[in-house]
């Protein structure tokens, strides 16, 4: 049964499911279309509150209006601004409380600015309202960071959460890959939704492309010319960068079946500045960035590592070494038994690392395979405590490419994962053994004599 939408708004559509819209209102349709999406199925819903901190019970209700207009602003022009009002509404009720929330919604390259999302927190704030979430083809790291960065004394009552339309299709495809949907009408529903999502003319789009600064910054690294980590051309390069690995964590969820997330130190996690002031300081001065990615189940997490001086792209996976296992080559043996032979493979090497300034040693698979003791220090008895799987791209010219480099990128990511780590187990200590207790052979030699007392 519909809910009366609340006081404060004096004009706002019911979310519907099919909305009888201008196929040019891409953004109202989107929306209305989204959060019939959240009402209608609950497995949605309650993962996609989840990511927001907000939890969903069986009896949690969620009602959503779309295009509102609150009671004391003033009269609706006819030639608005599409700033001028927000998309969408949601109001969760638990029984015990409600939550309520604004949404802003922008499809293909349209993104909220400080402004409108300013503007939208002071409407949330006078009429008591949690959250404002916006909706764009922006990725962040999750969705408790945002893309517009916003001075946290004007989020003292008022929250701010972000999706990304890929993400929102992701979850979506993860619920119905795991078959986590009870309800068939829910999960056709669902299945509906994404399908139009998916399709270019909803106006969801990927990212394709680091920023335009992007090949300058490379042919400075190159030439190992200084980097200002305060500079636009690196903040903006560590901004895609943060976005592409968000977008690269979505594509291999369907991958694997999983939720595939960015794995962030905590000071990182509550702060989206200083894991943007963080990663600007090390591009330059390392001429790098990194991602860590963690996969449920896997046997280590996956590194991604580009090196702008090398033009290279890294993708390595550490495991501990068996510490059942005494010389090299059986802990070698250990580990490449568990990697096919596979001639579509791309070239992957092993690396050997020891204690201290023991020196550490690497070939590619196939030598390692053929000839373990290939990995034996010249200079050292100690045996390898932890081995190094991975591959090493050099991209040459097509590194500085702002497309190209994301389709390489795309590519061998994935393909290290398909042809190596989901093949890869962690080392697991046996358990321990029963040790036979000795008897004392006096003890032995009273229990074998009887008496006639005994007899």
């Amino acid at each position: 049964m519909k809910e009366a939408k609340p006081e404060y708004l004096s004009q706002g559509k019911y979310a519907r499911l099919i909305p009888t819209l201008a196929d040019s209102k891409k953004e109202e349709r989107a929306t209305s279309i989204l959060l019939a999406a959240l009402m209608s199925v609950f497995e949605f819903r309650k993962a996609m509150l989840q990511s927001i901190n907000q939890r969903v019970g069986n009896r949690t209700k969620l009602e959503a209006w779309t295009e509102v207009v609150f009671r004391d602003e003033q009269p609706i022009p006819k030639k608005r601004s599409p700033d001028d009002r927000p998309d969408g509404l949601v109001v969760l009720d638990t029984g015990r409380k409600k939550w309520h929330a604004l949404i802003e919604a922008k499809v293909g390259n349209d993104s909220v600015g400080e402004d409108q999302l300013l503007k939208y927190i002071k409407q949330a704030k006078e009429h008591g309202i949690d959250a404002v979430i916006t909706i764009t083809n922006q990725f962040v790291a999750l969705p408790t960071h945002h893309p517009v960065s916003i001075n946290k004394k004007h989020l003292r009552s008022v929250e701010i959460f972000h999706w990304s339309w890929t993400y929102i299709v992701t979850m979506a495809q993860l619920l119905l890959t795991q078959d986590k949907i009870e309800s068939q009408d829910q999960r056709f529903i669902l299945h509906e939704v994404v399908k139009y999502l998916e399709d270019p003319s909803s106006g969801k789009a990927g990212f394709t492309s680091m920023n335009p600064e992007w090949k300058s910054v490379v042919q400075s690294a190159f030439n190992n010319t200084k980097l200002n980590k305060n500079s636009e051309d690196v903040t903006n390069t560590v901004s895609s960068w943060h976005q592409e690995q968000r977008e690269l964590c979505l594509q291999m969820w369907p991958l694997v079946g999983e939720k595939v997330d960015i794995k962030l130190p905590k000071t990182h996690r509550n702060d989206p500045k200083q894991r943007l002031a963080d990663d600007c300081d090390k591009l330059a001065n390392e001429h790098q960035l990194s991602s860590t990615i963690t996969i449920p189940y896997a046997a280590a997490d996956l590194l991604v590592t580009v090196d702008l001086l090398k033009k290279s792209i890294t993708c390595s996976m550490r495991l501990e070494a068996p510490k059942d296992k005494k010389s090299t080559s059986a802990r070698v043996n250990w580990l490449t038994r568990q990697l096919p032979q596979d001639d579509k493979s791309p070239t992957i090497r092993i690396k050997a690392i020891r204690k201290g300034q023991a020196m550490d040693t690497d070939k590619p698979l196939e030598e390692v395979r053929q000839h373990p003791v290939i990995l034996d220090a010249d200079n050292t008895d100690s045996q390898p405590v932890s081995f190094e799987v991975f591959t090493s791209h050099d991209l040459g010219g097509k590194f500085s490419g702002n497309r190209v480099f994301i389709e390489q990128l795309e590519k061998i990511v994935p393909d290290f994962y398909r042809y190596a780590g989901q093949h890869l187990k962690a080392w697991v200590a046996p358990a321990p053994r029963v040790k036979q207790v000795e008897q004392d052979p006096e003890e032995e030699t009273e229990a074998q004599v009887t008496t006639p007392a005994d007899e």
